[in-house]
């Protein structure tokens, strides 16, 4: 899918080493914020499930942004590994992410799209972004459990 910025979202190699390198960055980071019993970020063996689809944002050579769609069943989706490079940001790469995410659980039938982010100050702008796209807040989901380092947001599709 190619975004009106130039901006292609495209399925992602997980051999590329571009690729790889952010997600180690994607899973550091959200370490790095969260205790490790709250982070539940997709490493690359995560992502290569046979119920995750996973997408990188490119322009050009330049790898922008991943993010990843894992079929819950019973027409629930979860967004997974959301993460835009540090040097893309605020460039709407994560928007771009999310309305293709959306796109493509719509087209596959899904009626409802939830996600888990940290409810640190960190994950601040990630919350807000999911807002901007319809997502509101909603109790734990697909054997997730109640933990205040977590925040669970849902969006009816």
């Amino acid at each position: 899918m190619m975004a009106s910025n130039g901006l292609l979202i495209i399925p992602g190699d997980l051999t590329d080493k571009r690729i790889v390198d952010l997600l180690e960055t994607h899973v550091t980071t959200a370490l790095a914020q969260s205790p490790r019993e709250s982070c539940h970020a997709f490493d690359v063996s995560g992502l290569q499930r046979e119920a995750v689809s996973f997408w990188a944002a490119w322009h050009g050579d330049d790898l922008l942004g991943v993010g990843a769609l894992m079929d819950l069943g019973g027409g629930h989706g979860e967004v997974k590994s959301m993460h835009t490079a540090q040097s893309a940001r605020g460039r709407g790469v994560g928007s771009a992410m999310v309305r293709h995410i959306v796109a493509t659980a719509r087209e596959r039938g899904y009626r409802r799209l939830s996600l888990e982010t940290g409810s640190m100050d960190y994950f601040a702008p990630a919350r807000a972004l999911y807002a901007r796209h319809g997502f509101a807040e909603c109790g734990p989901f697909e054997g997730y459990r109640l933990d205040p380092n977590s925040v669970f947001l849902t969006l009816a599709l």
